[in-house]
């Protein structure tokens, strides 16, 4: 029975390297799957952020509520610039994100 383990152990390490390979063969027109891209970070609002947020993205910051966030479904457009988000809202959000977690 020890001797089964490992060799279990492999197999579904294997499949679970290979799986995603597949899947990635599997979209349309022979293109991966990529999943549209939303970040958010967590900035502030003083100017000198903004000017930051500016110079390292190419546009001026656009903030999100955490029920925004929450909102965004999968047939939403991806974002062309990261969305910010202030330190209070991320709470927010990390707080409504973990009691959804915690009822499903």
């Amino acid at each position: 029975m020890r001797a089964f383990k490992p060799h279990f152990g492999l197999a579904a390490l294997a499949a679970a390297a290979l799986l995603p390979a597949g899947l990635a063969s599997a979209g349309d027109a022979g293109e991966p799957f990529r999943a549209q891209a939303r970040p958010v970070l967590i900035c502030a609002t003083d100017d000198a952020t903004r000017r930051a947020f500016i110079r390292e993205h190419g546009a001026p910051p656009v903030f999100v509520t955490a029920r925004e966030a929450l909102s965004v479904r999968a047939s939403d457009p991806a974002w062309e610039t990261p969305r910010c988000m202030t330190a209070r809202e991320h709470a927010r959000f990390r707080d409504a994100a973990t009691s959804y977690a915690a009822v499903r």
